[in-house]
């Protein structure tokens, strides 16, 4: 499948966190059809929770409308790869892949010691490896996209 357009998506979620007040990350759930069925950004700022990241917001939406079925034949894009956190939640939801943007270690790049992004240097895939049923991965792409809506955020 062609990830161009739930990618830009992603991306365009992001841009309206931040527009909103919160960390520029967002997220969306392709179906198993290829729909775009579900979306969610970062509300870390303005819900005064440290686990609003857009990827956990979507695993919460997408667990309380999906079977076990469903979720599994989906994909999870997100603008940003998912830390430590969002992979976890991600493997326990039973969704079947993640497709990413900005790979983790570029976002730190940008980011440095910003305390509100106190990056664990661990990849999605390393987090995915550990456990006992397989997640796809697939990225990082279109990282220049997906960097541009951090642009001058962080400081």
């Amino acid at each position: 499948m062609d990830w161009t357009h739930p990618m830009l998506r992603a991306i365009a979620v992001a841009q309206s966190a931040r527009a909103h007040g919160n960390h520029p990350f967002g997220a969306v759930l392709v179906a198993g059809d290829g729909r775009v069925v579900l979306e969610a950004e970062n509300t870390v700022v303005t819900h005064r929770d440290a686990t609003g990241h857009a990827e956990t917001n979507l695993v919460r939406l997408a667990s309380n409308q999906m079977d076990r079925d469903e979720l599994a034949a989906a994909t999870l894009v997100t603008s940003c790869e998912p830390c430590a956190m969002c992979s976890g939640a991600i493997y326990w939801s039973g969704i079947g892949a993640v497709v990413y943007g900005l790979a983790e270690t570029a976002l730190l790049e940008m980011t440095g010691t910003h305390p509100e992004n106190p990056t664990l240097a661990l990849p999605s895939r390393d987090v995915f490896a550990a456990g006992s049923r397989r997640v796809g991965v697939t990225g990082p792409m279109l990282e220049e996209q997906a960097a541009a809506v951090h642009a001058g955020f962080w400081g």
